[in-house]
């Protein structure tokens, strides 16, 4: 999709192409807030308000926000912290609601993420992130190099 047509669609359902960059912006701090092991920054990012979970893979569905905040620290703060890529990001909005989709890619292999985020504040907040497997029949395909603004 071609970003004419990609914005024309976008002031058609409502919405901005700075609100789809405003989603985006907050799925890379998420991504760098890991990468840099950076625990306050991650907390900033999540929702204070709004019910929250985490799925991460192979564990078991996390609730509420301490619950997830607990989860980051021991990730980032393990000797084991792994080294995180976002790359093929797309993002939907519906009302004050958005959702990415992308793929992680690391040391050992890629993921595929999901990242819910609701507007709180006027800011962008996670209220949810998933991980999984991503399939060997598609591990060797590249993801779309760049942002995508869907």
């Amino acid at each position: 999709m071609t970003p004419k047509l990609y914005f024309a669609m976008a002031r058609d359902m409502g919405r901005t192409a700075s609100e789809v960059e405003a989603v985006l912006a907050a799925n890379r701090r998420f991504y760098e807030a890991f990468t840099n092991r950076d625990l306050a920054g991650l907390d900033r990012l999540w929702a204070q308000r709004a019910p929250v979970a985490c799925i991460h893979p192979g564990w078991p569905v996390l609730h509420g926000r301490e619950e997830v905040m607990v989860s980051w620290r021991n990730i980032l703060t393990g000797p084991s912290s792994p080294q995180i890529a976002c790359s093929g990001a797309h993002a939907e909005i519906v009302g004050d609601v958005a959702y990415v989709t992308c793929i992680e890619t690391l040391s050992n292999g890629r993921l595929i993420a999901t990242n819910l985020f609701v507007r709180e504040d006027g800011e962008w907040r996670l209220i949810h992130h998933q991980a999984g497997a991503l399939s060997p029949a598609f591990e060797a395909e590249d993801p779309e190099p760049d942002e995508t603004l869907h």
